[in-house]
């Protein structure tokens, strides 16, 4: 497939030479794949120059923007669409033949897009993982991720995870799905999980996650359920039965099981960790 597509690819890295080159080979009908890396060390960034894509270095002072925000504002564009693709994600057939079509005339500003989770060797169909729509398309100058507190060091690193795009403008969804490939074991789900509740245990700490009236109806009926949710007693069960149960996790077999039992877990961090931040001492 040649690269005919008017959008411009954004691909966050670091060390991710086991993804990188199936990642940009998914994208390849795209016209820019611009892969912004954070001093890679093993080999990420000659990989993806070697496969026709811009390399920018991005080095982050702990502070805000963070990577992708500061890629939408600084990086020069050479097209007004933007796709933002995570390194373990790929672009299917279906999507790659979608979206030209919707972006040679499009009636929205931005565009919602399907992802799928592989895990422990299967898709996960249920479990609250799917369908997971996430607003990956859009025009970049109308498109910017919220940035949960003015310069607060949430513990998770240099790049956007949970922040959410608010786009200034119109939204629709494409059919085309995204393959997910986040969690190869579940060490990497561990690993990834134990980072990420940094993030939810400071934003919930600090008040940081409420909803505001930019945030989008969707997100910010999200935001009021996940706070009322707080309230509950044994929180970690709670969330396995709504995972399992509720969001049907069930019909996922086994790995449906493990996964609903690792979110229960990664709640109990969640909130082991905001207690330890509250009950830390001030530091001198």
């Amino acid at each position: 497939m040649t690269a005919s597509c008017p959008v411009s690819v954004l691909i966050p890295t670091r060390n991710e030479i086991a993804n990188i080159r199936d990642c940009i080979t998914s994208a390849r009908f795209c016209a820019e794949i611009v892969v912004v890396d954070s001093l890679s060390t093993d080999g990420t960034q000659a990989a993806a120059a070697s496969l026709g894509a811009t390399v920018v270095d991005f080095h982050w002072d702990r502070r805000y923007p963070k990577k992708k925000n500061w890629a939408l504002a600084n990086v020069p564009w050479r097209h007004d669409w933007v796709f933002i693709l995570d390194a373990d994600e790929r672009m299917t057939p279906e999507l790659a033949a979608e979206l030209p079509r919707v972006l040679a005339a499009p009636p929205c500003d931005g565009y919602y897009v399907n992802r799928r989770f592989q895990f422990m060797g299967g898709w996960i169909r249920h479990c609250g993982y799917y369908p997971s729509w996430n607003l990956r398309c859009f025009k970049h100058r109308l498109g910017r991720y919220e940035q949960p507190g003015a310069n607060a060091d949430t513990g998770s690193g240099d790049n956007e995870v949970h922040e959410h795009v608010r786009l200034q403008g119109t939204s629709g969804r494409l059919q085309g799905l995204l393959d997910h490939h986040a969690y190869p074991s579940i060490a990497a789900w561990v690993e990834k999980h134990n980072r990420y509740s940094n993030w939810e245990a400071q934003t919930e700490l600090a008040g940081l996650d409420a909803a505001e009236e930019d945030a989008g109806a969707r997100l910010a009926r999200k935001r009021r359920l996940r706070r009322l949710a707080r309230a509950l007693p044994l929180r970690p069960t709670a969330r396995f039965l709504y995972h399992y149960v509720v969001r049907a996790g069930f019909l996922d077999g086994y790995r449906g099981y493990v996964l609903c039992r690792l979110m229960a877990f990664y709640e109990f961090l969640s909130i082991a960790k905001r207690r330890e931040m509250r009950d830390a001492p001030p530091r001198p």
